[in-house]
């Protein structure tokens, strides 16, 4: 009898922490060029009930392929990663919380081809987009309507890698703050660096300078691809998508110290790795990394209190896993299978760090990237 009420207890206890859990938009970014999407769609995520809702979606925007929100979330950039003709550009635009809706501000070049990701400063006054093809990322500062203004930076980095179908030339894939936002690392898969570089938000021409050391080596043939740092700042992790390897650094006073190299691919092909994106746990005790190629899944590490990483197991997902996110609440991991062009939402064990299909998928021509904001 005391097990049963005990049970009760916990059962009402999660009951009330779930009904807790605030109601996010979810912003789905996607590839215009490769099927029938029409830009940035917008849902309705309710974690209590595991509950997607269509709210709206934008017309002519050209491969929306990762999204942005500035800090007081009224704000919502994106890249437009187009090349040749077409050439670059990032995006603007306001989000009306009241409807779900994202209203277009301005549109400016991107100063590269290809621009492949975009991040926005505590400030809300500094956008950075690295242009994958166009070897350099760009620094663009913000109007008070949210608008942006053409680059004040562009920042261009040199050499290649020894992958002469890959690396045949810089290719910047992220652009990262540090904690305290003193820093901006820039992994390159390119030519095998990760970049680091002093950032001063307040400057109205140069925010970004060079940091002593610029970069750090990677081994040969990595592709540094994402940057993250742990919760607690001490500790960051580098995704490689061409070895598929993930490298753990401690982090102090600005430096990086390498502790350790864990795979994330491991079907064994040298030919077919296509590691694509990592995040960590709201705990934060685990981490998660996604794998596309022949792999199509997601890799699951447990998080020591060093920071290093002990396998976890692998998750089969959709096709082409590009990108993924935890929920707020922590409790949902959703991934953007771009070429199964759907959204799945898998439940976190939060003992254990395992991934449970909840059965719930978004259909969404294309996703590629996904972001939150809290409807109140």
């Amino acid at each position: 009898m005391k097990k049963i009420f005990l049970l009760g207890l916990l059962l009402i206890g999660m009951i009330y922490s779930y009904a807790q859990n605030p109601i996010y938009y979810l912003l789905v970014g996607t590839y215009t060029n490769k099927g029938t999407s029409e830009g940035i769609y917008v849902y309705r995520f309710n974690p209590n009930k595991t509950e997607v809702t269509f709210m709206s979606k934008t017309s002519d925007v050209d491969n929306p392929s990762y999204l942005t929100v500035s800090k007081d979330q009224k704000f919502v950039y994106c890249v437009n990663e187009n090349s040749g003709d077409k050439p670059g550009s990032v995006s603007s635009f306001a989000f009306d919380k009241s409807k779900g809706e994202l209203h277009f501000l301005n549109k400016q070049p991107s100063g590269g081809d290809a621009p492949c990701f975009i991040n926005i400063d505590a400030t809300g006054k500094n956008v950075i987009a690295a242009n994958y093809m166009g070897g350099n990322f760009s620094i663009f500062k913000t109007n008070s309507d949210g608008s942006l203004n053409p680059f004040t930076q562009l920042i261009a980095h040199q050499g290649y890698g020894i992958n002469v179908q890959r690396q045949e030339m810089p290719h910047p894939h992220a652009a990262v703050f540090s904690p305290d936002e003193k820093y901006v690392f820039v992994p390159d898969l390119g030519n095998d660096r990760l970049y680091q570089y002093h950032f001063n938000p307040t400057d109205a021409t140069k925010p970004v300078t060079e940091a002593d050391p610029p970069y750090y080596e990677i081994p040969d043939g990595s592709g540094p691809r994402q940057f993250i740092f742990h919760p607690n700042g001490k500790n960051a992790y580098l995704l490689n998508e061409l070895s598929g390897d993930i490298i753990v650094f401690d982090y102090a006073n600005g430096k990086l110290t390498q502790t350790q190299t864990i795979s994330s691919d491991i079907t064994g092909d040298k030919e077919d790795k296509a590691s694509a994106d990592i995040h960590i746990s709201n705990d934060p005790r685990f981490l998660y990394t996604t794998n596309r190629g022949k792999s199509n899944n997601i890799a699951l590490y447990k998080v020591s209190s060093d920071g290093k990483l002990a396998s976890n197991g692998q998750q089969p997902v959709g096709q082409n896993p590009r990108f993924f996110m935890i929920d707020p609440s922590g409790r949902f991991l959703l991934v953007a299978n771009q070429d199964s062009n759907n959204i799945q939402i898998f439940i976190i064990n939060k003992n254990f760090g395992l991934l449970q299909d909840s059965g719930v998928k978004i259909d969404v021509p294309q996703p590629s990237c996904l972001v939150m904001i809290p409807v109140k």
